[in-house]
């Protein structure tokens, strides 16, 4: 019999993809994915969802999902999102990190990667 699974670190872990791309490729960065990121960061930290136990919002590179950019993900879930202003951060803070109920609205379309 296997031992069990140490707990995660963090509870759940939020991914923003901020990368830019040259020539006028389509990319996260080109939609103002920081001030989502730098937002997204802050409200996590005021409402006290921060830190070990609990959540984590992190940069990330390119994510592989351009064609629905800006785009974040929520892991353990595995949730992609896709969303347009401060407001949608707000509810995916509200909603998922914080309650851990999905919004289904802001979910990226499985087909649309690159």
């Amino acid at each position: 019999m296997s031992a069990p699974a140490a707990p995660s670190y963090y509870q759940r872990h939020i991914f923003f993809c901020l990368n830019q791309r040259a020539g006028g490729e389509a990319c996260c960065a080109d939609h103002d994915a920081q001030a989502a990121f730098d937002h997204c960061k802050a409200r996590v930290k005021a409402e006290g969802l921060a830190g070990p136990g609990k959540v984590r919002v992190n940069k990330s590179g390119c994510l592989d999902r351009c064609a629905a950019g800006p785009v974040a993900v929520v892991y353990p879930e595995a949730v992609w999102y896709s969303y347009v202003d401060t407001a949608d951060i707000d509810e995916i803070v509200e909603s998922h990190l914080k309650n851990g109920q999905v919004v289904e609205r802001l979910l990226t379309p499985p087909h649309l990667g690159r």
